[in-house]
């Protein structure tokens, strides 16, 4: 179920990253396909809680700066070390591939920190993507954290759908997490996307289950799954190692 109200102001925000300049009550009706009055409400609620201002009088309203404010607060208590962002770029860097580090929400995967692959042919993926935890490498790590009454009652939630390289049922999701076990790292190849190969490991911080996965073409990473999966477990390893050391 979503929220239209909740959903209006979400979608505003993504209308005002595209067109980056201020935008009036009619521009805005128009473009987002919103009565005039239902977008007049929306805009005076935001513009009195001081979320919208008006740059120039009678210019259009733009988001304030109280967006970033508040974002940065809530972002600080939940922030990703420095010495694991440091770890995923180096793992970028050493694969060529995008780098992504997951956490739980639901039935999803969300994308908390990305490093996309410098190459043209790359899987393309942005801070907030979800996907579903299910069918993902990064999913599957995640819920290999999970005790097994914690995982069944999130896998008792997924709509699970009958597609290519997708498991079809809870129990195809606990196979596969038992041969992960067994290979030492979560893979999925071709479920996503035909064409599309992941690798992922676990990654767990106080408090927090994270996974952290390397996703590009079959044709260029197939043959390297071991040697990805290598080179995540050496510098997760590593920063594991960094995050147990006493900061002084």
């Amino acid at each position: 179920m979503i929220v239209r109200q909740a959903a209006h102001v979400l979608d505003l925000l993504e209308y005002f990253l595209h067109v980056k300049e201020p935008s009036n009550l009619a521009d805005i009706s128009v473009a987002m396909g919103w009565p005039r009055s239902s977008t007049f409400n929306l805009l005076t609620t935001l513009s009195q809680r001081g979320f919208l201002y008006e740059p120039r009088p009678r210019g259009g309203y733009y988001p304030s700066p109280k967006w970033m404010s508040l974002l940065r607060g809530i972002a600080e208590s939940e922030m990703l070390p420095e010495v694991l962002r440091a770890a995923v770029d180096g793992i970028a860097v050493a694969t060529a591939e995008t780098v992504v580090v997951a956490a739980p929400a639901g039935t999803n995967v969300v994308f908390m920190y990305v490093v996309e692959s410098p190459a043209v042919v790359r899987f393309s993926a942005q801070v907030g993507d979800q996907m579903p935890i299910h069918s993902t490498a990064s999913g599957r790590a995640l819920l290999s954290q999970y005790s097994d009454r914690e995982r069944a009652a999130i896998l008792r939630k997924v709509k699970f759908e009958k597609r290519a390289g997708w498991p079809a049922n809870a129990g195809k999701v606990e196979a596969e997490l038992v041969r992960a076990q067994t290979r030492g790292w979560h893979e999925n190849i071709g479920g996503v996307s035909a064409d599309l190969c992941g690798v992922s490991l676990a990654f767990a911080l106080p408090g927090r289950r994270l996974s952290i996965a390397v996703a590009g073409p079959i044709g260029r990473m197939r043959e390297r799954i071991p040697q990805i999966a290598a080179t995540l477990r050496r510098e997760l390893r590593r920063c594991a190692s960094e995050l147990r050391r006493p900061q002084y």
